[in-house]
């Protein structure tokens, strides 16, 4: 069973991520250690004695549609009012509405372990939080005084509906419409599918976002809109009133994430209501939805990459337990009776270490990224904008690096198990099920990747991403300069990673420069692998030089050892790759047919 590694994460959000920092520095408010202890702690209770067990459950009941409603599995409905109740909802959220105005490092850190707990459970919170802060930054004065309070609190929930069977991820094509009315409301009338928990019985009102295209707008994703449209109309006494003309048409049947309700929406066929259409309220101004759709989009990104982190610690620890319990051979060196935990053997322990590393790595990624969010939202001028560059080069690094890790740690969990991971009653099969959708969705990791090279190596002409490395470069010095026994190989391993990336990072910023994008898009993929590899090491360094006096440095130092000359080697092969691969790509496309 799942136990949320409080201990592990109040490291890495303390020394690794920045989090003491900030609190030294009263960059945070009156935040304090006490609190910062008081809610990981008992986020993690919750996700191990209330989360966890419902998970199997809602795995093998899955959610279903029964007469246009659909019913959750045993106990979920429960375990969602128990956790709004506890205030999980209103972490991050403004004050003036009911929320704590907590950072958002501790919204991540809860997350990931509500996640590694049920994957499908904290989907829905993870949305209705984006959906929150979408509303709180651009939202009118009227629609904020009427859902926030119970968005906040958790009474209602709210999604993100973006996707039609013909627009994915291109957008510009959507086909949802929506037509004014007099009264400045909007009729809204299409299809939406892939809609994650747009519909359900936890809650008495669902609060869909919406994109649609008004009959006058531009073409392409410069004419698309944002709507707020309520399953249930809302009364001016705050009651809810006549249901809205939208309805669930049908569920998805997935390879994973099956307690997790995935919609086909349909909005305005006039199935409730006196007149066709489903009612909506812009957010914003008419035809800039995007921008604030990528408000509520781009937190989703860092959360699901915290998905991958959940799901990679719920199998290593799997692993590792049961790695411990199963006997099999003789290990070299085993010289007692019968046979040796294959934790023993120097092939599991290897995979073991593996998964470890890459979990956290990726956890303080993500961590980072959260901490540079918070930075951004606490300071102010040419401080806030350092850190909001910060943040959005990490972004899809965290997105894809973590939703990686996911699948690739749970996958090693099943070969950990062996034939028995490939039985169902051990959990490690789900867990790899439910990690696959992570690197999808939200933007796939391909998508992360154009993002990362077009969009965020150019920030300040590459400057940002330059004095980012210089800055990692000073971690790898430290390890140098500590003196500290362990480490083996370790400085000598970061600092040619740290070559690698600086190579390749020139390369591309050479190659966009001369508008040879194609060129640069090529190696996009190995690129972004190659940052989360490199920052993989230097994170687990930042953290072996942390002494928490709590007796585990030399196991962070080890590991961090591990990791330098057994896994970031990867990135001379990657870099050859950015560097050489672009024209062998184009040549070999004739392969395809």
């Amino acid at each position: 069973m799942y136990k949320a590694p409080v201990e592990d994460i109040l490291f890495t959000l303390k020394h690794v991520a920045g989090l003491d920092a900030a609190l030294a520095e009263g960059a945070l408010g009156d935040l304090d250690q006490d609190t910062v202890e008081a809610v990981v702690n008992e986020a993690g209770r919750f996700a191990s004695d209330e989360v966890a067990p419902l998970a199997t459950v809602g795995d093998t009941q899955g959610s279903k549609l029964v007469d246009g409603a659909v019913r959750t599995p045993d106990g979920w409905r429960d375990l969602y009012r128990n956790w709004a109740a506890g205030g999980w909802n209103s972490l991050t959220a403004d004050a003036e509405f009911g929320g704590q105005g907590l950072p958002h490092m501790l919204h991540i850190a809860a997350m990931e372990m509500w996640n590694a707990g049920s994957m499908a459970f904290a989907l829905g919170p993870m949305l209705t939080m984006g959906a929150i802060e979408a509303l709180e930054k651009h939202g009118s004065d009227d629609l904020k005084a009427t859902y926030l309070e119970k968005m906040i609190s958790g009474e209602w929930t709210g999604t993100m509906n973006l996707t039609e069977p013909h627009a994915g991820s291109d957008l510009g094509v959507l086909k949802a419409r929506a037509e004014r009315r007099d009264d400045g409301s909007y009729r809204i009338f299409g299809q939406k599918i892939f809609i994650t928990w747009g519909e359900h019985d936890f809650t008495d009102n669902i609060v869909h976002l919406v994109l649609a295209r008004l009959s006058d707008a531009p073409e392409g994703t410069r004419g698309i809109s944002l709507f707020l449209v309520p399953k249930f109309l809302v009364n001016a006494d705050g009651s809810l009133g006549e249901r809205n003309d939208l309805f669930c048409h049908a569920l998805e049947h997935k390879l994973g994430i099956h307690a997790s309700p995935t919609c086909t929406m349909i909005y305005g066929d006039g199935r409730f209501g006196e007149e066709k259409g489903a009612i909506g309220y812009l957010i914003g101004e008419e035809n800039r939805g995007l921008n604030c759709m990528f408000t509520m989009m781009n937190n989703a990104r860092l959360a699901v990459g915290v998905q991958g982190v959940a799901m990679a610690d719920a199998a290593t620890q799997k692993a590792i337990a049961y790695a411990r319990e199963r006997t099999q051979g003789k290990a070299p060196g085993f010289s007692g009776k019968g046979m040796s935990p294959i934790i023993d053997h120097p092939d599991i322990a290897r995979t073991l270490l593996t998964m470890k590393a890459l979990t956290q790595g990726a956890r303080a990624i993500a961590y980072s990224c959260a901490h540079a969010v918070d930075k951004s939202h606490h300071l102010q001028g040419d401080e806030a904008r350092f850190w909001a560059d910060r943040s959005s080069l990490l972004t899809p690094i965290a997105k894809s690096f973590g939703t990686d890790a996911g699948v690739d740690v749970a996958s090693m969990g099943v070969q950990v198990h062996g034939g028995m991971g490939f039985i169902e009653e051990t959990g490690a099969a789900r867990l790899l099920r439910d990690a696959r959708i992570a690197p999808i969705y939200e933007g796939t990791n391909g998508i992360q990747a154009i993002d990362l090279v077009t969009r965020k190596l150019p920030i300040g002409n590459g400057d940002h991403v330059r004095g980012f490395i210089v800055e990692l470069a000073k971690i790898a010095g430290a390890v140098a300069a500590s003196n500290l026994e362990g480490f083996g190989e370790t400085k000598d391993r970061l600092n040619a990673s740290l070559r690698d990336l600086e190579t390749a990072t020139v390369w591309l910023l050479e190659r966009l420069a001369a508008g040879e994008t194609a060129a640069a898009l090529a190696g996009a993929t190995a690129y972004q692998r190659l940052f989360g590899l490199t920052l993989t090491g230097i994170y687990l360094a930042k953290g072996a030089l942390a002494d928490a006096g709590d007796g585990q440095q030399p196991a962070r130092i080890a590991l961090c050892r591990f990791a330098a000359e057994n896994l970031i080697g990867e990135t001379a092969a990657l870099k050859h790759s950015i560097v050489y691969g672009a024209e062998s790509l184009a040549a070999a496309r004739i392969a395809l047919g």
